[in-house]
């Protein structure tokens, strides 16, 4: 059996990934990294979740950047193919941001989008 090339479902800017080291090891618990998906909610009808992971699902998808771990939610994957995940500070606030090729619409205070599922042909190769 050979070697398999796998193309990462998202990936993680630095300062992404020195956040989540950064929450990783400030946590109470042990904890690996965080579990990124998707649900249903507000007004452009999805939002991101995410949360600390102490035991991963076998099913989520393992990303690794800079010395930090992502796991992705399966019912997720789709909705963020070729996802980079930052992390910003403004003058205003401080969060991750999501760069979502999937995106077609955010509502005006940033905390939800309207996605679409990645075409078939992006997960092809």
């Amino acid at each position: 059996m050979g070697v398999r090339s796998r193309f990462a479902v998202m990936t993680l800017t630095e300062a992404a990934a020195e956040r989540i080291r950064e929450i990783v090891e400030d946590s109470d618990e042990p904890v690996l990294g965080l579990r990124i998906g998707v649900k249903k909610g507000g007004c452009a009808g999805m939002e991101y979740t995410m949360k600390p992971v102490a035991e991963p699902d076998p099913k989520d998808e393992r990303i690794e950047g800079h010395g930090a771990t992502v796991f992705v939610d399966p019912a997720a994957v789709l909705y963020l193919l070729g996802t980079v995940m930052d992390f910003e500070t403004t003058k205003l606030r401080s969060g991750f941001v999501f760069k979502n090729p999937n995106e077609v619409s955010a509502c005006g205070c940033g905390e939800s989008v309207m996605l679409k599922p990645a075409e078939a042909s992006a997960t092809a190769g």
